[in-house]
């Protein structure tokens, strides 16, 4: 790197004064001593302050380069008089007397100088922090430079994981973002928003495709079938529509709820759709006549979400009520009630099986014959933790906890090892589900983060936020 035309030089040099604790002993040591630092990059990543306003040195009568600027005699006086004060203040009177006599000052010492001397020590304490930070910042570059920016080929897809900077920021919505989803075949996702409208976006380019008007008010969610074919929505309109994703067309309408519907899903056959509602209930829909053929009743409150289990048996929902219910799809019998939150259950997920093992370590479980299979859920909650069930036992298992707002959405990584969270702190967090720890946090959005999605194949996660906007996060 050095000789290169680009290449910067950054000197610091920091006034650091000696404590003066020293003098107790009766021995003279310098007060003063220049540390000079340099770092050398390839390319002008980072600025450094003025270390004059940083220190405030200029309050002590120095330049940056730690120059006295007023006459010698003022700038002895000054440190003189702050020593004075320290030692004063923390009961060193003996040493006190001894340096006023030989340092020939008066017995008086003035307020303006109290504390000052551990002020100006804290200031060096933090400089030395920026310095640190700084150069952890140059090992880092050092190592990019050397051996390249990292790449999703240097990791397997199992441990492809969101990274800032967004690919693409997406605008065109006029109100907040409620729901985000890729298309299971396509190179598209569709984002839905308190604005009425659905809109379609290519992922892999950031264009925006078309939009999908019908509704009369906030759209709440959104899913696609299995093969792509069919996209169902829902609404604070009370209804729910259908619509073909070849011709963007609504094919179908479906009315039945008595309040705004919350959130909506196919079952894997994409025979049938289920949906959650504000009037306390769930209610499956046949997708080819449109008719009500099935209501869950049970939470009492505003079920929040409702998500069918990958082999279609089983439908968890969440409330404002706390609970989360798994009900038995055939029968409509709840078959448990997983309370443990202390606020409202806004999201769930069910685990993938590529994330039982993870799950197992998490849980402490050693042996074979021991291992749980599950199924497993995930909860995301207003108590700004996830908790995850084993349904099978009506059992919470662990615990996560690191937001400090409301979660809003949660996904498992297909490769079972992560779990992505999307919360109202306005960031998006990856969380290492083995070891059940926050593996790493990207501030997303400058407000809340409503909605988060990863694609089961693809290295690609979406997220929508009350900022109105769409980012796509590319994994590596």
């Amino acid at each position: 790197m050095p000789g290169t035309d680009s290449c910067r030089l950054y000197t610091v040099q920091v006034l650091c004064l000696a404590l003066p604790t020293v003098l107790t002993y009766g021995r003279r040591r310098p007060l003063t001593f220049k540390l000079m630092i340099t770092f050398q990059i390839g390319m002008p990543l980072f600025k450094v302050p003025s270390l004059s306003d940083s220190l405030g040195l200029r309050n002590w009568g120095l330049d940056s380069s730690g120059n006295n600027r007023a006459c010698p005699r003022f700038y002895s006086s000054l440190i003189n008089k702050a020593i004075a004060d320290y030692l004063l203040a923390n009961g060193f009177n003996a040493a006190l007397e001894h340096f006023q006599k030989e340092a020939g000052m008066p017995q008086e010492i003035e307020k303006k100088f109290s504390g000052l001397l551990e002020k100006r020590w804290t200031s060096v304490i933090r400089l030395q922090k920026k310095v640190m930070d700084l150069e952890s910042k140059l090992t880092e570059v050092e190592e990019e430079v050397n051996n390249g920016a990292p790449t999703r080929d240097r990791r397997s897809p199992g441990e492809w994981i969101p990274r800032p900077p967004e690919r693409y920021s997406l605008s065109g919505h006029r109100s907040p973002i409620t729901r985000v989803a890729f298309h299971p075949v396509y190179s598209v996702m569709v984002s839905c928003s308190e604005d009425a409208t659905i809109k379609v976006w290519d992922y892999e380019t950031g264009d925006y495709e078309r939009t999908l008007k019908g509704h009369t008010d906030s759209v709440q969610d959104v899913a696609f079938d299995a093969a792509g074919k069919t996209l169902v929505s829902c609404s604070a309109d009370m209804t729910i529509k259908l619509w073909d994703f070849n011709g963007y067309e609504c094919i179908k309408t479906m009315y039945g709820h008595d309040h705004n519907v919350s959130s909506v899903t196919f079952l894997p056959s994409g025979d049938f759709v289920v949906s959650s509602s504000r009037d306390k209930t769930i209610k499956m829909w046949e997708v080819a006549t449109g008719y009500c053929v099935k209501t869950y009743t049970g939470h009492r409150e505003w079920v929040r979400m409702v998500r069918v289990y990958q082999d279609g048996s089983l439908l968890a929902s969440c409330s404002n009520d706390q609970a989360v219910r798994v009900w038995v799809t055939a029968t409509k019998e709840c078959k448990a009630e997983l309370r443990e939150h202390e606020h409202v259950v806004e999201c769930i997920a069910w685990a993938p099986d590529s994330a039982q093992p993870a799950i197992n370590e998490a849980a402490g479980t050693e042996s074979k014959s021991a291992k749980r299979s599950g199924p497993f859920l995930l909860s995301g909650s207003r108590d700004k933790t996830m908790k995850m069930w084993d349904v099978s036992v009506g059992l919470c298992l662990f615990t996560l906890a690191g937001h400090d707002n409301w979660i809003r959405g949660v996904v498992f990584h297909p490769g079972g090892k992560y779990i992505l969270s999307a919360s109202d702190d306005k960031t998006i967090r990856v969380w290492d589900t083995q070891n059940k720890r926050n593996h790493k946090t990207l501030q997303a959005h400058p407000h809340f983060v409503t909605s988060i999605d990863m694609h089961r194949n693809a290295p690609y996660v979406i997220t929508g936020s009350v900022d109105m906007s769409v980012k796509v996060w590319e994994c590596r």
